[in-house]
């Protein structure tokens, strides 16, 4: 199985399952609004061993090549965006870092549960009170003899009730009960009764409708093997996982573009206005030349991806990067999704039509794994830091000798070649995350072009990233720090004016 010379065929094999399947279900409406996959739907997909792409080869899987990866998650989001998070999360936050922290004695039956008996896998590390402050979280393991104790609550982990394994983030308690500043990761077998978790409530999600989600209680003891094991300590095994991870949704985000922009391209084609197709539009041609550049940017990313993410690189420290490629990508699916509706007209309203499943659905990509506003403002404090520390003020002196825009800086220099001030707003550190992800982006494009890829579509990517970059330094310049005001219900009813 692990040949890499037979992945056509096994690729080809699962598209052709996945096209049979959803184009019977997306012919009904009930099982469009339905929540979860049914059993039999489930069953025909798994039956391909789609997961076996990131086992390693020893264990009966195909090698957790990234290309491979990539490959199965943009098949799947072609026909199903929940389908490809369904397997973005089995991949990415559990089978790529079982694989490489976890215990070496208990992999053959893990693993052997994933290819023979179709096991699903995921993460658990969001709490109701802790959602984006991981390092804050309550969770905690105490040891005890040859096992741990692990108690607390997770929230809102994709596959809540469903998932045979679990890796669970928690910290330690001391004999004080306090504690420890550093994270544990810790397998969790649903099939031990002693590490069952209690699904204390299902959310009732909107959007993503097969993927469930709600809150779990733990109070669970497993064995001292268990526990992953860090190349150093457990935070920077947690963000070489979550850097992982992000670096891997173009490959979620593919598929669900060229579906989106397939849609759109035909949708104008046909619809007639006055006797002529919405082609005829200015504005109906940028909208494609907006879902065009979405698909460019994403195989750029890909292609980005498959040089770097390999598990058995630690990206614990690649967090700008890994923040652009999740932040961006998510982006561009919503605006697409956007466009795609807008273009459709009413119809797009339909429960049947792809436009307004794909907002609802692509919507959360914004915010699990970190909210965009969150991470483009980390990108800028990182650049700005960085900058500073290399004594930078310029932010086009900067790019041009930063690998990650190495090509992009020259193209872009007369709107980049200005002064960044070391202490802005967050406000402002938004939006210069923003125009980094352009930037950085148009590098992934460039890199693209130079190993072959459509030029026309290249050329009028570079030309779409040069307009936003622009579009932001005005937003990026003008903006004032305007405050909300306390007092919003004092003289502020126009109908007693």
């Amino acid at each position: 199985m692990s040949d890499p010379t037979n992945f056509d065929k096994f690729l080809s094999d699962f598209k052709s399952s996945l096209n049979r399947e959803f184009e019977e279900r997306n012919a009904c409406e009930e099982q469009l609004t339905q929540r979860g996959f049914t059993k039999q739907i489930l069953q025909k997909i798994m039956a391909h061993k789609p997961l076996s792409v990131a086992v390693p080869s020893e264990y009966g899987g195909r090698g957790m090549h990234v290309k491979e990866c990539l490959s199965i998650l943009e098949a799947a989001s072609y026909e199903s965006l929940p389908l490809s998070l369904i397997f973005g999360i089995n991949i990415a936050l559990f089978l790529e870092p079982y694989a490489k922290y976890g215990d070496d004695d208990l992999k053959p039956m893990v693993f052997d549960r994933f290819i023979n008996h179709q096991a699903m896998g995921g993460l658990m590390i969001s709490e109701p009170l802790h959602g984006s402050d991981a390092l804050n979280m309550q969770s905690y393991f105490l040891k005890k003899g040859d096992e741990y104790e692990i108690k607390g609550t997770k929230h809102w982990q994709g596959l809540t009730g469903m998932a045979d394994f679990w890796l669970i983030a928690c910290r330690e308690k001391n004999d004080a009960g306090n504690l420890g500043k550093d994270i544990g990761l810790f397998l969790a077998d649903d099939a031990r009764e002693e590490q069952k978790i209690v699904v204390e409530e299902y959310y009732l999600n909107n959007g993503l409708y097969p993927i469930p989600y709600g809150k779990n209680i733990l109070d669970i003891k497993v064995p001292a093997n268990f526990k992953l094991t860090p190349e150093s300590s457990g935070i920077k095994m947690l963000m070489d996982v979550l850097h992982r991870s992000r670096m891997q949704f173009p490959g979620m985000a593919m598929g669900f573009l060229k579906r989106i922009l397939e849609v759109a391209t035909k949708h104008c084609s046909k619809r007639m206005i006055r006797g002529n197709s919405l082609m005829q539009f200015d504005q109906v041609n940028y909208h494609l030349v907006q879902l065009q550049s979405a698909f460019t940017i994403c195989s750029a990313m890909c292609h980005r991806s498959i040089k770097i993410s390999g598990y058995q690189n630690n990206l614990a420290t690649s967090g700008v990067e890994a923040n652009i490629i999740k932040a961006y990508v998510t982006e561009l699916m919503q605006n697409a999704s956007q466009i795609l509706i807008q273009l459709q007209g009413a119809n797009g309203y339909k429960i049947m039509s792809l436009g307004s499943r794909a907002i609802m659905d692509s919507r959360p990509f914004q915010i699990f794994e970190g909210p965009n506003e969150m991470l483009f403002s980390q990108i800028s404090e990182s650049v700005v830091k960085d900058m500073k520390r290399k004594s930078f003020d310029n932010l086009y002196e900067y790019f041009k000798v930063n690998d990650l825009s190495l090509f992009s800086a020259e193209r872009y220099k007369s709107l980049l070649n200005f002064k960044i001030d070391h202490s802005i707003p967050q406000r402002k550190h938004v939006i210069l995350g923003e125009i980094i992800s352009r930037v950085v982006s148009a590098n992934y494009v460039i890199e693209l072009d130079n190993s072959g890829f459509n030029k026309a579509l290249v050329n009028a990517s570079l030309d779409y990233l040069g307009q936003e970059i622009s579009s932001l330094l005005n937003s990026y310049g003008v903006q004032e720090s305007i405050m909300p005001v306390d007092d919003f219900e004092s003289s502020s009813s126009w109908n007693l004016l």
